[in-house]
């Protein structure tokens, strides 16, 4: 869920560059920009590259660690491609669940490297990676290089994650697999009810929209799959539920993770003409508002798994 700080913005023609418009990989009109958002003023990666974001990112790879990386675990001397591996949040969890595995960990941004080299050399001392600066539209690696795949909330950000996927499909070795895991805002839904929290996450949606990405995109990945020319598709929903019950996913997910993302493009958004300042904070407000005693909330993250045949 916007976690991977490897957008490609602005580094290639199919990448997010700013103008407000998708290609013709999305399909679904209730992703496009047709708001008041100023493509001048949309933003790339819409929640930035700050180091609080760079915690927001950790925190919630730990939180949602069972959820997502249940049933991936590669073999000892396979190797294993995380695409967008941004500041090392799952990187570290792909190295706990497949310690024999050869991992090449690629992105886009060389701060981001730094940061995922520093992160697992904190939590995986001695773990091997192989760090690599890479587009995910330019990848730098022979055909048939790697025997798995991972992305995560990579392609939401991406204005042609079609695209993306077949060039994963070109060093994947006949045969390989890969792994796609990406949220769909569309799935939040809540206790206290509030259309002004519902507009606030729409907001977010049109905001991401307008550079380019898709935060619907969890229930499209069996058809951008399928377009790519992957066989043996499944998908599969990642429900996360919280509510006081579950006090680790109120404070890792719905605090933490989902309410912090939103609160994070607030001066976008009321740039874009989104909202007026008084009915963001009340959206807001009535987000926080599930993460206390009587509420409640709901969110689904898809995982897919596909084969290069």
């Amino acid at each position: 869920m916007h976690t991977n700080t490897n957008t490609n913005a602005n580094t290639h023609p199919h990448t997010n560059t700013g103008t407000g418009t998708n290609t013709g990989t999305n399909t679904d009109s209730d992703t496009k920009s047709d708001t008041a958002v100023d493509p001048a003023t949309a933003p790339g990666y819409v929640h930035g590259y700050s180091r609080h974001e760079a915690r927001r990112l950790g925190d919630q790879a730990d939180t949602l660690a069972a959820l997502l990386h249940t049933g991936t675990a590669y073999p000892p001397g396979s190797r294993v491609l995380e695409m967008g591996c941004g500041v090392g949040a799952q990187t570290v969890h792909l190295l706990a669940s497949s310690p024999g595995a050869h991992i090449v960990a690629a992105d886009v941004s060389a701060d981001s490297l730094d940061r995922a080299r520093a992160r697992v050399a904190a939590q995986a001392p001695g773990a091997r990676v192989e760090w690599c600066p890479a587009d995910v539209f330019d990848l730098p690696f022979p055909e048939g290089s790697f025997d798995h795949v991972f992305v995560c909330f990579l392609l939401e950000h991406l204005r042609d994650p079609g695209l993306a996927l077949a060039g994963l499909r070109r060093v994947l070795r006949p045969g390989g697999t890969i792994t796609v895991i990406e949220g769909d805002h569309g799935s939040a839904f809540f206790h206290p009810a509030s259309a002004y929290a519902d507009a606030a996450i729409a907001g977010q949606v049109r905001l991401q929209s307008a550079a380019g990405g898709d935060a619907l995109i969890g229930r499209r990945l069996q058809p951008l799959l399928a377009g790519a020319g992957y066989g043996d598709i499944v998908v599969g929903p990642r429900t996360v539920y919280a509510d006081a019950t579950r006090p680790a996913l109120v404070e890792g997910f719905t605090r933490d993770t989902f309410i912090a993302m939103i609160e994070s493009v607030r001066a976008d958004a009321l740039a874009a003409g989104l909202a007026t300042p008084a009915d963001w904070d009340r959206g807001m407000a009535d987000l926080r508002r599930t993460a206390e005693d009587g509420g409640t909330f709901h969110y689904a993250f898809f995982k897919a798994v596909a084969v290069k045949g």
